[in-house]
């Protein structure tokens, strides 16, 4: 619990206060800061090491950047004390910083692009080989459909298509990415969206940076193709759910189209029923639902996986 000193103490400074307003905005690096204050980077950290010190804002590594967010003690009765202070000198430099800020935003959209475009190619030559992406989609919704979302993860969240889709229906929402240039793009496209409740980290899939029992969601979307060991992520996308939790793994059907393994980087050629009912078991999950969605070269399928209620082992992986 920080005291009330040291909080006032941290806001007694305009560019702290600056730097609050924008954080409560979104997520900003410290360069994008100095960007938007028109100040050194140095100096925008000491002010952020003061923040940081009273637990108003927080620190978040992905790849070499650092971006930083609220804190725990950035509670809304604070904000209102803050807002109650406004007077015309506050709201003109507010209205600088958010035409600054606009300014960021659009330079991280012309980044994220610039990547899209030099990577299309190599997507749109997969999705060329299932059925389309809407009726991917909808059958998503339709598996999920029902039941509250809760709390979302989405592990290997790539542009952040499926918070995109099921963030709105969810309480909140993870997207964990291994790709630091991924993650950028999600937070582009995710800012288009207007997505604001999704938070975006930096994480590999044998190894999730979220507690135990965390989420009530959890989906792997084309993304268990790239597993060495299935059978472990499976295991530790187990470990988030509580019991009543749900795994969706929508994934390929079992194939033999070995280019994908040389050209795309493919560790599996598409999975059996058998073999994720087997590691949902081993995971202590029940297989609940399942579905094919056939077209082209590729089988796309649909497995849900849910825990038991009472039940919170994880058995060994085979």
């Amino acid at each position: 619990m920080v005291s009330p000193l040291i909080l006032f103490r941290a806001l007694a400074d305009p560019t702290r206060l600056r730097i609050i307003a924008l954080l409560r905005r979104m997520e900003l690096s410290v360069g994008e800061l100095a960007q938007v204050l028109g100040q050194s980077q140095p100096r925008v950290s000491r002010h952020v090491r003061i923040l940081s010190d009273a637990a108003l804002c927080r620190r978040r590594r992905e790849g070499s950047w650092v971006f930083l967010g609220l804190g725990p003690a950035a509670v809304p009765t604070l904000f209102a004390t803050i807002d109650g202070w406004r007077d015309s000198a506050t709201e003109k430099w507010e209205l600088a910083d958010a035409a600054r800020l606009e300014a960021v935003q659009a330079d991280r959209a012309a980044a994220a692009e610039a990547y899209f475009d030099a990577h299309a190619a190599e997507w749109d030559a997969i999705r060329s080989l299932h059925v389309a992406e809407a009726q991917v989609e909808t059958a998503i919704v339709g598996v999920l459909g029902g039941q509250p979302l809760g709390r979302l993860v989405d592990i290997g969240t790539g542009t952040g298509r499926m918070l995109t889709l099921l963030g709105p229906q969810s309480d909140s929402a993870i997207g964990i990415d291994r790709s630091p240039e991924m993650l950028r793009l999600a937070r582009a496209r995710l800012g288009e969206a207007g997505i604001e409740r999704a938070d975006l980290r930096q994480g590999d899939m044998y190894a999730l940076p979220v507690k135990d029992a965390a989420a009530d969601t959890v989906v792997l979307h084309l993304v268990l193709h790239y597993a060495q060991a299935p059978a472990a992520a499976i295991a530790e996308a187990a470990r988030l759910l509580p019991p009543g939790g749900r795994l969706l793994i929508v994934d390929f059907a079992a194939h033999e189209q070995e280019e994908l393994r040389e050209r795309e980087g493919h560790a599996r050629l598409g999975f059996d029923d058998e073999q994720i009912a087997h590691w949902f078991d081993a995971a202590g999950l029940a297989s609940a639902a399942t579905e094919t969605l056939a077209g082209g070269a590729l089988t796309v399928k649909l497995w849900l996986g849910t825990r038991a209620a009472g039940d919170r082992r994880l058995k060994a992986v085979a």
